[in-house]
């Protein structure tokens, strides 16, 4: 894993994130082994027994587990080695704790070599048609899948995908994975306590036309990467005081045209730090690509740096909301 780099994220996820609180229910849960029924992805799920050796792929996913204090009921994660510093966060004990499985994204290899008893994944978020890896494939052998509600598809195409606003797929699966593993109370209060989060920033957030239009930049020269409306920087970006200039795209993540950027004209880009081509050479990129000059955030050099596991839905975005509403107020206060 890397070593750090975001030490002002690290301490604001701690501040915030701490509270996840073994103390409000034993770890093991309190529900008893009869089988529970959920709604996922739009699907009625039933679910025989409480997991015991859960596997989870990428970090947003991961961290969901480590919030609810359910490290004791995983087997393993997937997850790259690029997906910003893990050494500082409240979990970082849990992620010692649990098997690091692979750098790579889950497999039915080691899926099965981890004797998995339910797989937590998303579409684009480690399952995927190509190579097999989809939840049909391992319910035919046997394996439960619960499916990341940020990715769920909404039937738009084949691939397009969010069925709901970002926070509120994040409170969903909380409360989801909280009747699943006998942890309601950690769970209810985890929600409370983003949500108050969340509604303080709101609450001092510039208003109407004081609103900065806002740019996520994934990746991507020849055509960018970014976040639509059911992505968790849209919420992101809007309960911090701004616009997504991205917004009217029906999907979670999706690419675009520069020419769509250049014509919205955002006055901050936020660049999401992940991957081999790390912020600030992404950074270096955006202010030096000729297309972009005269958008108002290159020309003013407005560019705000979240981690990966800050803009896929996880709970850290909540702290990335207070982070990036501050940037915002002071960027409304100088235009």
């Amino acid at each position: 894993m890397r070593t750090p780099h975001a030490a002002a994220l690290c301490l604001a996820a701690a501040l915030t994130l701490t509270a996840c609180g073994a103390e409000v229910e034993p770890s093991g849960g309190t529900r008893s082994a009869t089988a529970t029924t959920l709604t996922n992805c739009g699907r009625t799920v039933t679910y025989d027994k409480v997991p015991e050796r859960v596997v989870t792929n990428d970090v947003g996913i991961t961290e969901l587990m480590f919030a609810l204090g359910l490290e004791d009921h995983m087997a393993g994660y997937a997850m790259p080695d690029d997906k910003g510093d893990l050494t500082g966060v409240p979990w970082k004990d849990a992620y010692h704790k649990v098997r690091w499985l692979s750098e790579d994204r889950l497999t039915k290899e080691n899926v099965l070599d981890a004797r998995a008893d339910l797989v937590f994944a998303g579409w684009g978020y480690g399952f995927s048609e190509d190579g097999g890896f989809t939840p049909d494939a391992l319910g035919k052998l046997g394996i439960p899948s619960y499916l990341l509600t940020e990715s769920c598809r909404n039937g738009r195409d084949r691939t397009s995908r969010g069925i709901m606003p970002p926070l509120d797929a994040l409170y969903a699966d909380l409360t989801n994975l909280g009747r699943l593993f006998g942890v309601e109370q950690r769970a209810a209060k985890l929600i409370a306590d983003f949500e108050k989060q969340v509604a303080d920033v709101r609450a001092r957030a510039p208003r109407g036309a004081e609103r900065p239009k806002v740019f996520l930049y994934d990746s991507g020269r020849d055509q960018p990467f970014t976040s639509g409306r059911y992505a968790a920087p849209e919420q992101i970006i809007t309960e911090a005081g701004g616009v997504n200039v991205m917004g009217d795209a029906a999907d979670s993540w999706t690419t675009v045209g520069w020419e769509s950027v250049v014509e919205r004209d955002p006055d901050v880009i936020v660049v999401c730090d992940y991957g081999d081509v790390g912020a600030e050479q992404k950074k270096q990129f955006l202010l030096s690509y000729a297309p972009l000059r005269d958008v108002s955030a290159v020309k003013h050099r407005r560019i705000f740096v979240l981690d990966y596991a800050d803009l896929v839905e996880s709970p850290r975005n909540p702290s990335a909301i207070a982070r990036l509403g501050t940037y915002l107020r002071t960027v409304a206060g100088t235009r």
